[in-house]
């Protein structure tokens, strides 16, 4: 069986998507398309930039959308077919365009309206994340409690976990690692993501989701929110609850394994969630699509 994986917002990286435009005709048009619903030219500011505005949470939402559904339907029309889609956050909207659960140009709308609505709800409750390398789960979670106003917000795989809070709870985050010798790193992001905190971009979002017909996914969808296959009574419901609540990647790659999964593609910008499998399974089967050279290794079973 054939995971195929979709990445988050983080991923991004100027360049991202160009050289697939320019080799493969359907990969322009993925980002033509994506150009004519959303009104602006988001290929040019995925192919060249700047970081700045690549970066922008409403910007950046769509771009990596985009990238990744010109990179599956790439990849897809060379003969790779997947028995399972899975995200990681935002991942899930690609992952649900590549099941059939949603059409491109719908999901391109929803997405540029949950990147607008938690860039706004970033300036309403300024936070931040950092991740936290090295301790459990458990640890984790009770050094968030200690800082105060901080949730554990990804759990990612063993030894990796991403904290969400307010910008004072993830300063205090920072200096009780420190004094704990706990490895942890800010990220780049524009708010608390996966955490209460984004409670005003669900509110905004719900009418939006509420609006949307899900179809039935095929492949599957695994949602990495509630580590299930869901279909379309719930996918409404889970894609609200995915912005207050945490991701659980490790335990998603987990239940994918259960499942029968021998090989996990990861189809868009950069590697992360290739290099996160490997961290729950060391000996998993991965590959990777987001540039042309990637499909000449990539053997499709």
């Amino acid at each position: 069986m054939i995971a195929l994986l979709f990445p988050g917002q983080g991923a991004q990286a100027v360049g991202m998507g160009r050289a697939l435009a320019e080799r493969f005709p359907v990969a322009q048009e993925t980002f033509d398309e994506a150009n004519a619903v959303l009104g602006y030219d988001l290929a040019r500011i995925c192919f060249e930039g700047p970081a700045e505005a690549l970066v922008a949470t409403d910007v950046c939402q769509p771009a990596i959308l985009a990238t990744s559904v010109a990179a599956w339907r790439v990849a897809a029309d060379r003969g790779l077919e997947g028995d399972l889609a899975m995200g990681h956050s935002l991942g899930d909207y690609s992952a649900l365009v590549a099941a059939g659960a949603i059409g491109y140009p719908e999901a391109l709308r929803l997405v540029a309206e949950r990147g607008a609505a938690m860039h706004e709800a970033g300036l309403v409750c300024p936070g931040g994340m950092a991740a936290l390398i090295g301790p459990t789960d458990a640890e984790a979670e009770a050094l968030c409690a200690e800082a105060g106003e901080v949730w554990a917000a990804n759990f990612n795989c063993p030894g990796q976990v991403v904290a969400s809070g307010s910008a004072a709870g993830i300063e205090r985050l920072l200096e009780i690692a420190t004094t704990r010798r706990v490895r942890a790193t800010r990220l780049a992001v524009g708010g608390a993501f996966h955490s209460p905190l984004m409670a005003a971009a669900a509110a905004r979002l719900e009418p939006v989701l509420a609006a949307w017909t899900p179809l039935d996914p095929a492949p599957a969808f695994l949602s990495a929110t509630t580590v299930g296959l869901e279909g379309p009574e719930t996918l409404r419901e889970v894609l609200l609850r995915q912005l207050l609540a945490p991701v659980r990647f490790g335990a998603a790659v987990e239940a994918a394994l259960g499942m029968g999964v021998t090989r996990f593609v990861e189809l868009g910008p950069g590697r992360v969630l290739c290099g996160l499998v490997r961290r729950v399974r060391r000996d998993a089967a991965i590959s990777q699509v987001g540039e042309p050279e990637d499909l000449a290794a990539l053997a499709v079973a």
